[in-house]
């Protein structure tokens, strides 16, 4: 089920907290590659499962050192493989299917990307016949 949207900055903002990135978070700024969004829902996921979070998150518009807002024009609405929206095609190449959830926020005034993610449950799940960790 995907975050309740008054609760994402919440979220975001948690995440953030975190002196380093957990093996769950990851923080991104502008990435918007399919295949390397792909290979990371796949390693979250099945990382979420190895550290037994029930979901794992890619935020964009975070600095990864810092974890200061920074902002990002990542747009995952307007993102395209093909004809296909990104997240169409992501959820095309999953096996397992995994549940995902693009979430776009606002936080001191910058645009800020949250990829909420599923853990794996009955088997790893691969990203085009590959499981990434």
């Amino acid at each position: 089920m995907p975050f309740d949207t008054n609760s994402i900055n919440d979220i975001i903002n948690n995440a953030r907290k975190n002196v380093v990135e957990m093996p769950w978070i990851e923080f991104k700024v502008n990435n918007c590659n399919a295949n390397e969004i792909g290979e990371y829902v796949s390693a979250l996921s099945n990382t979420a499962a190895l550290f037994n979070q029930e979901h794992a998150l890619m935020i964009w518009g975070i600095d990864d050192k810092t974890h200061e807002v920074i902002g990002t024009s990542f747009n995952p609405s307007t993102e395209k493989v093909g004809n296909q929206g990104l997240d169409l095609w992501i959820s095309t190449q999953l096996e397992p299917q995994v549940q995902f959830y693009f979430h776009k926020t606002i936080i001191d005034d910058h645009n800020v990307v949250l990829l909420e993610i599923s853990r794996a449950h009955s088997a790893p799940v691969k990203f085009k016949s590959i499981d990434y960790i």
